[in-house]
């Protein structure tokens, strides 16, 4: 892969940005080469639980300040567009998840109140740190009643500092089992998700960087739509996937984290300099 063809960038955010509410070394220094260098870029996250609000917030306590909402895409965000082609305002459903996806549909006209004693059309299952057993009894319920079973993400765990946490896909699971129903995932590796972002940086396909650190959703989606992929160690996959004979995902390029693909991108005069600059002020 060339990076001198690569005109935007999408990237995912936990694993690849920061662990948690620890930023990862490079995170900053990588926004400063994309704006200098006026290449666009988006930030596409599996992440339903957060607002896009959330995120600007968040990027700004790290030092990554005046980020446009816009350009942050949850699969929330691309759940509750791919409900609005489907399903008209008012349309009563459940949701297992964060306020991140509440809000999202909340946003697009969706009756989500669990108060509501109107008939449950569609179930919205994703991440859900207050999940209780009382939560995905209603969600099994309903979805035996006949609603619909929509689900944010796969991803199956979630990278923390701690280490990896049962993800988005490990609670739809739950729902799956018990219900006896398949889930229509919207996340990536699914195609809604880069749509969506490639539409935000408006450049093609191929001339278009995803940086991610799973092999099955960021990579694999990534590929799937024509994108140049690049992989990173510092979340969930580790360099021994990509020699796992079992494994037929493998990025354009892979490296350890941010400083090293800023160093193949950006040159490694330009990140000195951008490290020698930071410790003067400091």
């Amino acid at each position: 892969m060339k990076f001198s063809k690569i005109s935007a960038a999408v990237m995912d955010m936990d694993g690849v940005l920061w662990r948690g509410d620890q930023a990862l070394d490079g995170m900053v220094e990588l926004f400063e080469w994309l704006r200098e260098s006026n290449i666009p870029f988006a930030l596409a996250t599996n992440n339903s639980s957060k607002t896009q609000a959330d995120y600007v917030a968040k990027l700004a306590r790290m030092g990554v300040e005046d980020m446009p909402e816009e350009r942050i895409i949850t699969s929330a965000v691309a759940t509750a567009a791919y409900l609005r082609e489907r399903y008209p305002a008012g349309t009563r459903m459940l949701v297992v998840g964060g306020n991140g996806i509440r809000q999202a549909l909340d946003d697009s006209g969706f009756d989500v109140d669990d108060e509501s004693s109107d008939p449950i059309e569609v179930v919205v299952a994703g991440i859900d740190f207050g999940m209780t057993y009382e939560t995905i009894k209603r969600a099994t319920l309903a979805v035996r009643a006949g609603a619909t079973l929509i689900g944010t993400n796969p991803d199956t765990t979630f990278p923390s500092p701690e280490g990896l946490v049962p993800g988005a896909g490990s609670v739809i699971g739950m729902i799956e089992i018990a219900s006896d129903q398949q889930a229509t995932i919207i996340g990536k590796p699914h195609r809604p998700m880069f749509d969506i972002a490639l539409q935000v940086v408006g450049q093609p396909a191929e001339s278009t960087l995803m940086i991610g650190d799973r092999l099955n959703t960021d990579i694999e989606g990534g590929q799937a739509v024509g994108m140049q992929t690049a992989l990173l160690f510092t979340g969930v996959t580790q360099p021994q996937a990509l020699i796992d004979p079992d494994n037929a995902i493998s990025p354009d390029v892979a490296y350890e984290g941010l400083p090293e693909l800023l160093k193949a991108w950006a040159g490694d005069k330009w990140y000195l300099d951008k490290l020698k600059i930071k410790r003067g002020r400091a």
